[in-house]
This record gives structure tokens, sequence and C-alpha cells, in this order.
């Protein structure tokens, strides 16, 4: 990239966003007949998440700033799903769909930190969170649907448990 002229272009979150267009216009070339949908779909999802960030990290309410990362994130997350699809359906090579995913997984966790730091959540709170996420997304997914919800917890740090196997972060 370029030498920094705006906020956003200072934020690793935002570089690493740009290196992951960049990686899915690259593959997206290949990508054509039934596979076009999803294609489409997965660039837009994709510029979507810098896109939104720069967007973000110009507003000046901090509630704005938390929203905006927090649609990044999601897009980020639709964008690891559009992989899935595409893997699913042999549009996409399942190695370097995982080689991404791992990209997008920093973005996720950049962008869960900042989202909580913009809307008021304590950082012990975040480093919770991020742990939280981290535990779920390394659990053998093989079996994950046989599996029971997690019990609720209630750390000291402010948040409460978890409903449906998915954590919850609520400042008390």
């Amino acid at each position: 990239m370029t030498e920094p002229i705006f906020d956003h272009d200072r934020l690793d979150v935002y570089r690493l966003s740009i290196e992951y267009v960049s990686a899915a216009f690259d593959v997206s070339k290949s990508l054509s007949g039934l596979h076009r949908h999803a294609r489409d779909q997965w660039l837009r999802a994709a510029q979507s998440i810098p896109l939104n960030i720069a967007e973000g990290n110009g507003k000046r309410s901090l509630k704005d700033r938390a929203r905006f990362f927090d649609i990044a994130r999601g897009s980020a997350f639709e964008c690891a799903a559009i992989k899935d699809v595409l893997v699913a359906s042999g549009g996409l090579d399942y190695a370097y769909s995982r080689e991404m995913k791992l990209k997008l997984k920093r973005i996720v966790s950049m962008l869960t930190r900042m989202a909580m730091k913009f809307d008021g959540v304590g950082e012990s709170a975040v480093d919770y969170a991020v742990a939280i996420d981290y535990e779920h997304e390394h659990r053998d997914a093989e079996h994950e649907h046989e599996r029971e919800p997690e019990p609720s917890r209630a750390p000291e740090d402010g948040l409460r448990g978890f409903a449906n196997g998915k954590s919850i972060v609520r400042p008390r």
C-alpha cells in the first residue's frame, strides 16, 4: 500500500482487509458459470470490509464507529461462509480457502476488539470475548452438532455467559 494519508490507512486491520480483497479478486478471476453468483456476492462482501472500516474510523461518535466495525466484521463472516459454499460446490480449493479464512479470522478478531472498545465495553471484557471467540472457533466442528449448549456463566468482569452455544457480551 501507499504512504498513509487518512487515519484508516494506518490501521493494521484496514491494510489486512485490503490484502484480503486483492486475494479475493485474484481468485475470483477463475470463477464463472455456476459459481458466478457466489463470486459476485463474495466480492461485494470482501469490499465491504475495508469500506466499512474506513467509514467507521471517520465517525466522530464512538457508538457509530463500533457499529461500522461490527458491519465490517459481519461482512468478514459472510466471506467465510461464501468460501465454504465455493469449496462445497467445487469452485475453490480447500487448502487455499483455509488460508484465506485464517486471514479473515485475524480480521474478525481485530474488528471484535475495536468494536467492543468503541462500544464502551471494558478491556478485560474484550480479552474475555476474544478468548471465547477463539475457543469456539477451534472446537471440533465435526461433533459440534452433538454438543449441548454450554451452561450460563457470569464472570466478575461484567459479562454474561452463553445462549445456544454463542457468546453474549453485555456490560453490567
